[in-house]
């Protein structure tokens, strides 16, 4: 795994319970501006069984898996859960945007 992806999943990994990033946001915060489409692909290659990956979505909120998949429904499942609303297919991301201390985080990937 090369520092890009391992930044991507480290970030991935703080993202707290009933919070949201974009996959554009996401490669913001690990640094790697414009580089949404490589959040999407680390997503699918590396093993994210054990990190929220459900967390990501599309910058328009929507759910960004196939509309009706297994999958789809499972992303669904774990953000309502965690009391993300969603209308449709969208979370509502006036209200479930993660908006990080970038201080804080930086402190946090140097430990």
């Amino acid at each position: 795994m090369d520092s890009r992806q391992q930044a991507i999943l480290t970030l991935l990994a703080l993202v707290p319970a009933g919070r949201v990033v974009s996959y554009g946001q996401l490669a913001d915060l690990a640094g790697l501006p414009g580089r949404a489409r490589l959040v999407g692909r680390v997503l699918r290659t590396q093993n994210t069984v054990d990190l929220p990956w459900h967390r990501v979505v599309a910058a328009s909120g929507r759910i960004s898996l196939p509309k009706g998949s297994d999958g789809w429904h499972e992303q669904r499942r774990r953000l309502q859960q965690e009391g993300v609303l969603l209308k449709g297919d969208r979370v509502l991301m006036k209200q479930h945007q993660w908006q990080p201390d970038l201080a804080a985080i930086l402190m946090l990937m140097e430990h």
